[in-house]
């Protein structure tokens, strides 16, 4: 009986460990889901703050077609500009944080928190499947032990019983024979019982000593691995979190010396000097102030000289029918209300025509695409008008010279298609290159017409010690011209009323003098593809060619060539092999390689 309350204890202290067990485990369980989630939100603040770097970065970007991106010649706004840029990298590495902690500890520690809760569900179901079967086999032992017990005193009872019949002289040999094979049936019982009962006490004994020294161990060592297994990984977790920042620290640390680099490269007196360049007239300063002699009958001029910085407000009340003019310093004087008979020096004179003209806009051609003045900018001081003009023609030399280059290309392509009619119908390009003709010549009369803008402005300008600016290099054949296109462009803006340019009254003029005097560019390119042309960088032939064709050359796959000149946009490169071998192969068939000192290097299949 004391052997049957120790197991009973054992058994509940069992129950009770389990107990423990489990709620530790769902404890440990629940610290993974806290730090997961402490990790999101960590996640998703970082997530937050590039948002809100980027969108601050991007609030303060330069807009287009704006002052501010007209600001970004000064070295402190290119530096305050790359500033922007280096914060918005500096953002992009919040969010690889914020990725980072996602995929290696979010994620896995998701999918681990599955396999764990898993885990310590099997395992405490085995657990409980070894309580419930040693329990189970106690109770078997309990009956077979209360039923042996049972069977026994029934045994005792019946032996009691035949013996007092046998003692009874009075009781019949039937009634002794009876208890007495009723006893020995007891006796057989309570036999069988014993030996039923030690079998299950054996049974008992030997699943318990297996119980609690190969299950419930084994168990108990699962359990303990699957917590130091979630301890460690908790560990890796929080190791990781710290190695996610320190991976993109380099990364920070190039953006912040970027910054620093960008405030470093800030130059104050460039700064200055692009101011002075930027609003610098032009203008040549006025003539000395003359002497006027008093004498009899004479009146002494109350008004400064005309040449002089400052605008005469007794002048205005001289002038009859003049309206009131502010004392404006020169040269920020605007006075509306000059007179025409007035006798000034040239350069005065220009000067105030200058600025009490009004540009006059006779039609929506003279503004050009987003502009807010006249074509000719003569709104402007000259100095600034001729850098307009000067970087409006240089400009259009280079759309003359993207248009040429295709039409190059395309008489190239046409050429290829009457030799080998199966590429192509040769009169497919003819509409194209009518059209590109077309641009050609209107963007040719463009450059005659602010040539002659230009030549007037620099006529104006006093002379420099720098020698004059080369307006186009692409006319040389043209500059006998220019005289007759300066005095087209002089009398047609002396035509204008308030002194402005119109587009229509010169544009007729300057489109007859360029068409008449405009040279043959296929002739120009023709000569110049019979000169042997330089080599601009090497190509590998990534399939083989059969150059069966006329300007053709057969290349083998792997070989490598020179190349003398890049595809034009009609799919065809030329390429030389020695001195004597050259022609024109697919592009899609080479690998080109161009010498970085060439203009437009790049790599292409």
């Amino acid at each position: 009986m004391e052997s049957g309350r120790a197991t009973l204890l054992k058994e509940q202290q069992l129950k009770d460990q389990f107990d423990n067990l489990e709620k530790h485990t769902q404890s440990g369980i629940e610290f993974v889901e806290r730090y997961s989630k402490f990790v999101k939100e960590r996640s998703d603040i970082e997530i937050s703050y590039a948002k809100q770097i980027r969108n601050l970065s991007k609030k303060y970007q330069p807009k287009k077609n704006s002052r501010e991106e007209e600001e970004n010649k000064y070295t402190s706004c290119r530096a305050f500009l790359s500033t922007l840029n280096e914060l918005n990298d500096y953002a992009g590495q919040h969010e690889v944080i914020a990725e980072n902690l996602t995929s290696q500890i979010i994620t896995e520690l998701s999918r681990y928190l599955t396999e764990l809760k898993a885990e310590r569900k099997s395992h405490f179901h085995d657990g409980r499947k070894a309580q419930q079967q040693i329990e189970s086999l106690w109770k078997q032992l309990e009956s077979s032990k209360r039923r042996f017990e049972r069977d026994c005193k029934e045994a005792d009872r019946a032996q009691q019983y035949f013996e007092r019949m046998d003692a009874d002289i009075n009781v019949t040999k039937a009634d002794v024979e009876k208890a007495r094979q009723q006893a020995q049936m007891r006796h057989q019982i309570a036999a069988d019982s014993k030996t039923e009962y030690s079998n299950y006490l054996t049974k008992f004994n030997q699943e318990q000593n297996e119980h609690y020294y190969t299950l419930i161990p084994n168990i108990f060592q699962k359990l303990q691995e699957m917590e130091e297994r979630r301890i460690e990984r908790v560990g890796v977790s929080m190791k990781t979190y710290a190695e996610v920042d320190r991976e993109v620290l380099p990364i920070v640390g190039k953006c912040l010396d970027g910054m620093t680099k960008a405030a470093e490269s800030i130059e104050p007196k460039t700064d200055s000097k692009q101011v002075v360049e930027s609003y610098k007239s032009g203008f040549e300063p006025p003539g000395d102030v003359e002497f006027e002699d008093y004498g009899p009958g004479q009146t002494m001029k109350r008004t400064v000289s005309e040449t002089s910085l400052s605008n005469s407000r007794g002048e205005a009340k001289e002038r009859p029918g003049g309206g009131k003019s502010k004392g404006k310093l020169w040269p920020f004087i605007k006075n509306k209300n000059k007179s025409p008979k007035q006798n000034k020096e040239p350069l005065s004179n220009r000067f105030n025509e200058f600025m009490a003209s009004k540009p006059k806009m006779t039609c929506l051609r003279s503004l050009r695409r987003g502009g807010s003045g006249p074509e000719d900018f003569s709104h402007l001081p000259p100095e600034q008008r001729r850098k307009k003009l000067q970087a409006k023609i240089d400009d259009i030399n280079k759309d003359i010279q993207k248009e040429m280059d295709q039409k190059d290309a395309l008489t190239k392509m046409k050429g290829v298609y009457e030799k080998n009619p199966q590429m192509g119908d040769p009169a497919s390009v003819d509409p194209r290159l009518v059209e590109m003709a077309m641009n050609i010549e209107k963007l040719q009369s463009e450059v005659q017409k602010f040539e002659g803008w230009l030549a007037e402005v620099e006529g104006r300008l006093p002379s420099r010690s720098d020698p004059p600016r080369r307006q186009s290099g692409l006319y040389e054949s043209q500059n006998s011209n220019s005289t007759m296109v300066d005095n087209n462009c002089a009398q047609d803006r002396e035509s204008s009323p308030d002194g402005s340019y119109t587009e229509e009254q010169s544009s007729e003029t300057q489109v007859k003098v360029a068409i008449a005097n405009t040279p043959e560019f296929d002739d120009e390119f023709d000569d110049g593809d019979e000169e042997t042309l330089p080599t601009i960088g090497t190509c590998k032939a990534v399939y083989s060619f059969e150059g069966h064709n006329e300007g053709t050359i057969s290349v083998t796959e792997g070989e490598l060539l020179f190349v003398i000149e890049q595809d034009k946009g009609d799919g065809w490169t030329r390429v030389r092999r020695n001195v004597e071998e050259e022609g024109y192969v697919p592009t899609s068939y080479v690998e080109v390689f161009l010498e970085t000192n060439t203009k437009g290097a790049m790599t292409y299949i």
